[in-house]
């Protein structure tokens, strides 16, 4: 009842005045109707009601003003409209204004219009209600939302913009977030194509602690797709066609949508020709029709094929192509042992490295040729049932070694220059033109220098010029020598290292048996271990420089024999005639005194050489005299 009484207060206004204050006439001329003043005057105000009457009263003013809470959503309706709010009546004792740009999406609004609002504040200190229709719209969302995933409803979205990994879309109001994996069963490559379009999805996941609403529409697709897919595999057999829609690429193949289940089309069934990536030929999202050529049931895989809707190429072959005919056609891979050349797309035929040269050294076939290039070839071998074909370049023009001036060109004794092939222990090839190889054997290289390799001598690539020898056409065959371009210096040795001669000679190597001397004109001698003695009963060392004496000289082995020691005692090893090394000499002789000169040495080395027994001296002697007299 207070509370009634409060109403009637607030209803009559704060400022009202006591009636027994006021002049009956006075009152009774500003309200009109019949009351009854002795009894109000007499009584309280609301006292001279029944109790039948009060609450009769109570349920009328009950039924006129509704009883709200703060954060509470309630319906109002549209009483006014002005520039800036709109007037809403919720049943309260006031109504309340809501800003009009909150209802921009309502372009249609009018008086009258049920809408829900959220209450903020019963009354603030201006004594209004204040509403809001915004927050009502996400109380009432995240209802709708919750409700949505609890029932596996279907609910219409709006795509209000694009987002790293998806889409933004607006659900009852509330910003939920569509992931790009979860718009559809294939792959979406632009997704600005949702943007500002409605789509239908399903509520997969809230989080009420980030305000966060995740939404699929790939969902709704696998329902119909599974039934497809069933319906698909069933049917399925091989050699049946299909039509299907590219899903994406990859570098060994394409996979295709066939309406709900996937098939791989591997590169090599693209085409009949050779491709290097399905790019080439396709491009995504385009429909195709393939053959099914494989089908795991239980894996779920089909292989699929598309070159096979289509004749073999081998089968169209022209039958003018022939071993022997000229052809012509694109590199369309090199390889280490030979390139193939595409005739047509399907059609290749393999030109061996060794085809593509008449050089007898094998290089690298991306010497000759890459990828793109168009070549002319020659018909080697063809082999129509197996579908192979070998081809060569050389063919096309003449073999060097059965031309006809090969005889007179490389004759024996000319000179000529080439360049160095391949090295190995017993000499190297130079190749003189291309197709005309010769060997330059390791004892041929130089007169004076004994080499081991011919590494140590000339290098790969270099240029060096030579003399031929020996000529072997029919055998293709060509002796070749580069020490030949001199004279043979060892003629002119012979007179200069006569045996007992003592020469200047640096010890350039040492082992076990002797050391190898570097002898003037740059030519090499031997002195055994016990020869290189020196006068202080030392061992001479490598570096050392010092007399040698001549013991045996050997013009067709190119060998020089040597000693020190001779140089100084008389005990030395004598040669016997023809240069062979003779046995140990008498001990008759004077050894040479120290520091004694190389003419003195030779002197008596002269002697020596004429012989050192007395008979031969003395007949030297009397065929001197007998001369004298002669003259």
């Amino acid at each position: 009842m207070a509370d009634l009484r409060s109403a009637q207060r607030e209803d009559i206004g704060t400022d009202a005045i006591p009636l027994s204050e006021l002049k009956k006439a006075k009152y009774e001329k500003q309200i009109p109707g019949q009351f009854d003043f002795e009894a109000f005057a007499s009584k309280g105000f609301g006292e001279g009601y029944s109790k039948e009457k009060r609450e009769e009263m109570v349920q009328m003013y009950s039924g006129t003003v509704t009883s709200v809470d703060t954060g509470e959503v309630v319906q109002g309706v549209v009483v006014g409209i002005n520039d800036r709010d709109v007037i809403l009546n919720i049943g309260f004792k006031s109504d309340g204004l809501v800003p009009l740009a909150e209802f921009k999406e309502m372009t249609n609004l009018k008086i009258g219009d049920v809408v829900d609002l959220f209450i903020e504040e019963r009354e603030n200190a201006m004594g209004q209600l204040v509403l809001s229709r915004r927050k009502a719209k996400l109380v009432k969302g995240w209802e709708y939302v919750q409700t949505a995933l609890d029932k596996d409803q279907v609910i219409e979205g709006f795509v209000k913009r694009r987002t790293k990994g998806g889409l933004i879309v607006d659900v009852f109001g509330i910003e939920a977030f569509l992931p790009g994996s979860q718009i559809d069963v294939k792959p979406i490559r632009d997704f600005d194509i949702y943007v500002n379009k409605n789509i239908e999805v399903k509520v997969v996941k809230i989080n009420y602690t980030n305000d966060n609403v995740v939404v699929s529409h790939k969902v709704l697709i696998e329902k119909d797709l599974e039934q497809q897919k069933a319906a698909i595999l069933t049917n399925l057999e091989k050699g049946q066609v299909l039509e299907g829609v590219i899903k994406n690429m990859t570098n060994f193949g394409v996979f295709i949508d066939l309406g709900g289940v996937d098939g791989l089309l591997h590169i090599t069934d693209i085409s009949w020709g050779r491709i290097n990536h399905p790019e080439e030929v396709l491009k995504l999202d385009q429909t195709v029709k393939v053959v099914v050529l494989d089908f795991d049931e239980d894996k779920k895989r089909i292989s699929l094929g598309m070159k096979q809707l289509t004749p073999h190429p081998w089968d169209a072959l022209p039958a003018e192509i022939q071993v022997g005919s000229k052809v012509k056609g694109k590199i369309v891979n090199v390889a280490d042992y030979g390139a193939f050349l595409e005739l047509q797309p399907g059609v290749e035929g393999l030109i061996h490295v060794s085809e593509m040269s008449w050089s007898q050294h094998l290089r690298n076939p991306q010497d000759f040729m890459k990828v793109g290039d168009e070549v002319e070839a020659v018909v080697l071998t063809l082999d129509r049932e197996e579908r192979k074909m070998s081809l060569g370049i050389k063919q096309l023009t003449e073999d060097p070694w059965t031309r006809q001036d090969v005889l007179t060109k490389y004759a024996v004794g000319t000179k000529h220059k080439g360049i160095v092939r391949n090295l190995t222990n017993f000499g190297l090839f130079i190749e003189l033109e291309e197709g005309i190889d010769g060997l330059v054997h390791v004892s041929d290289l130089s007169w004076t220098k004994k080499i081991k390799h011919p590494s140590e001598f000339v290098k790969v690539s270099e240029t060096m010029e030579v003399q031929v020898l020996e000529l072997d056409a029919a055998n293709r065959r060509l002796a070749l020598s580069h020490k030949h371009l001199e004279e043979n210096p060892w003629d002119t040795f012979e007179t200069v290292f006569t045996i007992g001669s003592v020469h200047k000679g640096t010890i350039i190597n040492k082992n076990d048996k002797g050391a190898v001397l570097e002898l003037p004109y740059g030519i090499e001698g031997f002195a055994a271990i016990k020869n290189l003695a020196k006068e202080d009963n030392s061992k001479a060392e490598v570096g050392e420089s010092l007399d040698f004496k001549v013991l045996e000289f050997s013009k067709d082995d190119r060998r020089i024999v040597l000693s020190h020691k001779a140089t100084w005692s008389a005990e030395e090893e004598r040669p016997v005639a023809g240069g062979k090394q003779g046995a140990q000499g008498g001990g008759n002789k004077k050894a040479p005194t120290k520091g004694a000169s190389i003419q003195s040495i030779n002197q008596q080395n002269e002697k020596s050489t004429l012989g050192d027994l007395e008979a031969l001296s003395a007949l030297k002697e009397k065929m001197q005299g007998g001369e004298g007299k002669a003259e």
